[in-house]
């Protein structure tokens, strides 16, 4: 029975795959033909620790946020994924080894899924995915180490800045503890910059 919308997941998806590899129809039906469809509400789980990552995930619509709980209980923000992002736990689903991390909607979202069977079936059938997997895992490194970078050579006040310059929407979709999270300081540090940047806006 045909997903409602699928057309339209599916022809976003392709759009976000020939922006970086040349694909014949051939390989693009080859390709569709190994996705699924999931849709999650607010709050509902896409991984939880300790579960095998099973898919790599790309947002057609909606917010997903991957954290880490310590063993103090403490949550550490480590990723947020919006449309035509790619979300998974990237060691869990190569290896297939248990999750480190937690991966949840904060709004309905829908994912288009490939399992790592089929990924794996796509790669040997299809070459250009190669390519395509290697400039999402460049990106996604690059992205990581720009984090680090501006960690150490940054304040808190700086970083902030910096986010929300990259992402403008990022407050009305990630609360702000989760900023606070993400950015490495307390929410009470993050108001008081918050304040003083209203205070400078007036």
């Amino acid at each position: 029975m045909p997903v409602p919308d699928q057309e339209k997941f599916f022809s976003q998806i392709i759009t976000h795959i020939l922006r970086r590899i040349d694909l014949t129809q051939e390989e693009q039906q080859l390709f569709l033909s190994l996705l699924s469809i999931r849709r999650l509400l607010p709050k509902q789980y896409l991984l939880q620790e300790g579960d095998v990552c099973k898919y790599e995930n790309f947002v057609c619509e909606g917010f997903l946020r991957s954290f880490y709980v310590d063993d103090q209980g403490n949550d550490h923000t480590l990723h947020f994924a919006m449309e035509d992002w790619w979300i998974t736990d990237l060691t869990s689903f190569v290896m297939q080894t248990p999750a480190s991390r937690n991966i949840v909607a904060l709004e309905p979202s829908v994912l288009i899924q490939i399992e790592k069977k089929n990924l794996d079936l796509l790669l040997t059938q299809v070459p250009a995915f190669e390519k395509f997997w290697r400039l999402i895992n460049e990106r996604a490194v690059m992205a990581q180490d720009q984090r680090i970078l501006d960690n150490l050579a940054l304040s808190g006040a700086e970083r902030y800045e910096a986010l929300l310059k990259k992402y403008p929407s990022i407050e009305q979709r990630l609360p702000q503890k989760h900023i606070a999270s993400w950015l490495g300081i307390s929410p009470v540090f993050l108001s008081q910059i918050r304040g003083k940047n209203a205070k400078k806006g007036k």
